[in-house]
């Protein structure tokens, strides 16, 4: 038996490493077809990983764009709000400011987040119960058009408010019917003045003729005030008809010393009623300048006369003048209280004057007719020490 046994453990020992090759060969194919499997299912893994990284990065790239395109959109409607030329204010829902452009906050005096100010408190509600376009004024006195407009946003209704300024607006329309209203005062004044001056002058002429008569002493003062009379309005009618009046100045030669004398003339029984001495002392005899005489008559006659209305108690007024640089000069000086200082500057404008009830034509007309002849008109003077006028235009030339 114990050979027997030997012998079947020697048989057993010889079988063994072939059925164990076999078992391992097998078991090295399954794992090599498993390997190659997974290999396989690796690298398809691995193709699925690099598609998606792929999608992914365009993915990305897409976000990145749209981003970019939408930072960019922002800007420049961030951009565009800012220089608007009105002011858009947005309120929630509550009485907070939202957004508020550059130009609202000008208007309005309000920044993004703050909390309206009281007129805007009790304005708005009207706006967004019933919209309209409001006129108001700003809390800084700024005339301004309020537009309402609604969105929807997903925290609730919000309320747009477009603000305009309209200051400039209401100024020129200030203007314009300022302007419509001084044209038909014109108008209506030219038209009176015409009307006046016709029968003023055969006034003066009667007028005249009984200062020629023998009169007795005082029937002859009566006169002198008649006429003082007459030629002051006169004066007043020709100031309304120069300054609306839009015809040229129909120069010629005129003999400039000639019309002074006349003038002075015109001027004494003015002088005798408001007791003012008045002295005539030129070097213009001879001297001829191109000019519309009865238009600077009235420049003489307006000087003279504001003169005379300065010294209600009486002085002097001194006319004058000469020749320089091709240029005629006359001036008319008086004894009266003078200008102040802060005045000076716009006693030539239209409608200025520091006497009650005058229409402050006078001097804007004497600086309108120098300039139509091509000259310039000046004032000095000195508070208590009088005032003094002079105007130069050119000489006539004579042909060679």
């Amino acid at each position: 038996m114990s050979a027997l046994a030997e012998n079947w453990h020697g048989t057993v020992r010889e079988m063994t490493p072939s059925f164990e090759q076999a078992t391992l060969a097998d078991a090295f194919s399954s794992f090599i077809a498993a390997a190659g499997s997974l290999e396989r299912c690796y690298r398809q893994l691995e193709g699925e990983v690099a598609r998606l990284r792929s999608e992914l990065a365009d993915s990305n790239r897409d976000r990145d764009r749209s981003l970019e395109e939408n930072r960019r959109v922002r800007q420049y409607l961030k951009h565009i709000l800012e220089n608007l030329p009105c002011g858009v204010l947005v309120v929630d829902g509550g009485e907070k400011v939202a957004v508020a452009n550059p130009e609202a906050e000008r208007l309005v005096g309000i920044a993004a987040h703050e909390s309206l100010p009281g007129w805007m408190k009790t304005l708005l509600p009207r706006l967004t119960s019933a919209p309209a376009e409001l006129e108001c004024l700003a809390g800084n006195r700024t005339a301004i058009a309020i537009r309402p407009a609604h969105c929807k946003s997903p925290e609730g209704q919000a309320s747009i408010f477009i603000l305009e300024d309209v200051s400039e607006a209401k100024r020129l329309q200030r203007e314009r019917e300022t302007f419509r209203s001084r044209q038909a005062l014109g108008q209506m004044s030219t038209v009176l003045a015409h009307e006046i001056r016709n029968p003023l002058g055969s006034l003066e002429l009667f007028a005249g003729l009984l200062a020629s008569a023998e009169l007795p002493g005082e029937c002859r003062e009566w006169v002198g005030h008649l006429q003082a009379g007459l030629r002051t309005l006169t004066a007043t009618v020709n100031n309304v008809l120069h300054f609306h009046s839009a015809t040229p100045c129909e120069r010629a030669p005129l003999a400039l010393g000639e019309m002074i004398d006349s003038g002075a003339g015109f001027l004494r029984p003015l002088a005798q009623q408001s007791r003012v001495r008045l002295e005539v002392h030129h070097r213009l005899e001879g001297v001829r300048v191109a000019a519309d005489r009865h238009r600077l008559e009235q420049v003489l006659l307006n000087l003279v006369i504001n003169a005379f209305r300065s010294m209600p108690g009486g002085g002097m007024v001194r006319i004058a003048g000469g020749t320089r640089d091709a240029r005629a000069w006359v001036e008319v000086r008086d004894t009266g209280p003078g200008i102040a200082p802060e005045i000076l500057a716009a006693i030539f404008e239209p409608g200025f004057s520091t006497r009650p009830g005058s229409p402050g034509l006078g001097l804007a007309v004497c600086k309108t007719i120098i300039e139509q002849h091509g000259g310039t008109i000046d004032v000095s003077s000195q508070p208590g020490r009088g005032a003094h006028f002079v105007f130069e235009i050119p000489l006539l030339s004579e042909p060679s």
